[in-house]
């Protein structure tokens, strides 16, 4: 591991001064005049809560999981803006060296990538939890404010360990599979540690998850700001999710469950969908689709639709826990994974969305998510010359699931859960029980929310298989560029006799499908990581 931890920057920010912290020994040996020591930094309850929001808060960030899923499956294909960022993995190309996994410059920013980032936060996370040790709470507020900086930081050190363990064990179902390695605490610098059988890596996860939730409570549901922290949700979220991946459907029943039912949180709703032309007689309204329903609707500061609003950050609806991007703070910008300037035509896209998703967003009548997720500027007949000497493409179908905030028109916060989720696991989770008709429910429930027009058509599974068909395509189209399309594929492809699914438009050379069980459903260990530590195996295939 000696790689990882000779690399990783420990930053925050404190309220007097900023400070890097370097687990490299040499770099500790050096005294920079003014540098804030560790010794000087753990010293107060307050510094401590400054750390978590300011190192690993910030640190905390999984758009590389949701740019990489999103380029690598059916979810997006080449814009009319693209300057051929990506191709390479759009097509399959996948290695040890690969950005996105590894880190570098991915799409147009510079990245940590998947395994580093999460090390990153889980590094972080160590060495809050260690120097933690070093204050002792008087008063009764410090004492719960630092049982809550604990509780909070080991919640998000488990939901690192499931990203990992998702993407880099080859099977999450099987404890004796190799996991990822695992840091239990700060590693000496010449740390060598080799990878963890998946059990271990999960019994530590579940320690992190119980400790979290016996301190932590559910936010009250009137909370704007609650999304943006670990609460009880966020615990019992990533219990769900957790149980999911590894295939222990009874925990993800109960833990999903137990989101829907004590979140506080509905379901966000499609309507109203129009708005009056006269406020004076409710019986005229604009029709959807013309140019003053999209100035109501699209808005950015706000719209009239509750679903709108979800993704332009103006409320918090369904979700459970997101990442905040202050339209000038840290973080990096979603939106601009999409669109180089604004999430228009003219606004340089380089994604555009896949033509097979796209047609069922616009093929279910009543939904909000055909005009929630796609820019009207959109030209869906129209061909566009691509930077690759002049070749078309068809189909200019913008994203805007994430439109913006005010002033920045690339910058939105990162949702990582929200309740939709929830109601997909605990519908997985009674298809693997036998309790069909009660998975049939719960999918409608989240179809009734997204229709506008009282449309949504009640499924009806007459086999597993079909229900987890379904299950899929609901989730394809609801959690559509929020990171899952790649991991439901890889866990769930087969048992619903589906695959990859992308458009013959989707490229500009003859377009292929991952078939289901392909090595590259494993993500490699980074090139990086086994250069520097010879105790580490890779994943077959690479």
């Amino acid at each position: 591991m000696k790689r990882i931890i000779n690399t990783i920057l420990v930053v925050a920010t404190l309220s007097s001064a900023a400070f890097t912290l370097n687990s490299c020994q040499d770099a500790l040996d050096i005294k920079q005049a003014g540098e804030l020591q560790e010794q000087d930094l753990y010293t107060s309850v307050s510094n401590l809560g400054e750390v978590l929001n300011g190192s690993v808060y910030a640190q905390l960030d999984p758009m590389d999981e949701i740019y990489f899923t999103a380029v690598f499956t059916d979810e997006v294909k080449p814009g009319s803006g693209s300057g051929g960022q990506e191709y390479s993995l759009h097509r399959f190309f996948l290695d040890a060296a690969s950005p996105v996994i590894t880190g570098g410059t991915v799409g147009t920013a510079a990245s940590d990538g998947i395994w580093l980032n999460n090390y990153k936060v889980i590094n972080r996370v160590n060495r809050l939890l260690e120097g933690a040790k070093k204050i002792t709470p008087v008063t009764t507020k410090e004492k719960d404010d630092y049982n809550k900086i604990l509780a909070q930081a080991r919640a998000i050190r488990a939901y690192c360990y499931v990203q990992l363990e998702a993407y880099f064990s080859s099977d999450m179902k099987n404890p004796n599979a190799l996991g990822v390695i695992l840091l239990k605490d700060v590693p000496s610098t010449d740390a060598q540690l080799p990878r963890a059988k998946n059990q271990d890596v999960y019994d530590f996860i579940n320690a992190d998850l119980d400790y979290a939730r016996n301190i932590l409570t559910y936010s009250a549901s009137a909370d704007q700001g609650a999304r943006y922290f670990a609460d009880k949700n966020f615990v019992n979220a990533v219990t769900a999710r957790f149980n999911l991946y590894r295939g222990n459907m009874p925990l993800a029943k109960q833990y999903s469950q137990d989101v829907i039912s004590n979140s506080g949180l509905s379901l966000t709703i499609a309507t109203p969908s129009s708005i009056l032309i006269d406020p004076a007689d409710p019986t005229k309204f604009q029709p959807i689709g013309n140019t003053s329903w999209n100035t109501a609707f699209y808005g950015v500061a706000s719209s009239f639709n509750p679903y709108r609003n979800l993704w332009n950050d103006s409320a918090k609806g369904e979700i459970l826990f997101s990442l905040n991007r202050l339209p000038l703070g840290a973080g990096g910008s979603i939106g601009a994974k999409w669109n180089t300037n604004q999430s228009t035509i003219t606004g340089s896209p380089m994604w555009f969305w896949g033509r097979n998703l796209y047609n069922l967003f616009q093929n279910i009548p009543g939904d909000i998510r055909k005009y929630a997720y796609v820019d009207p500027t959109s030209k869906p007949n129209a061909s566009y010359a691509t930077a690759t000497g002049g070749n078309t493409r068809n189909d200019g179908l913008v994203i805007d699931k994430y439109p913006g905030k005010t002033s920045t028109a690339t910058r939105n916060d990162v949702k990582v859960f929200r309740l939709s989720e929830m109601y997909f696991i605990l519908a997985e989770a009674e298809v693997a029980a036998g309790n069909l008709s009660a998975a049939q429910n719960l999918i409608q429930q989240v179809r009734v929310a997204r229709n506008y027009d009282s449309k949504a058509v009640t499924p009806t599974y007459s086999t597993a298989q079909s229900a987890y068909a379904d299950i899929l395509k609901e989730r394809r189209v609801e959690l559509a560029l929020e990171g899952h399309r790649f991991l439901d594929l890889k866990r769930l492809a087969a048992a619903a006799n589906v695959s990859m699914d992308r458009n013959a438009t989707d490229d500009i050379i003859a377009v292929e499908n991952l078939k289901n069980g392909d090595y590259r459903y494993t993500l490699p260990i980074p090139i990086k990581e086994m250069s520097a530590n010879p105790n580490v195996t890779q994943n077959d295939g690479y």
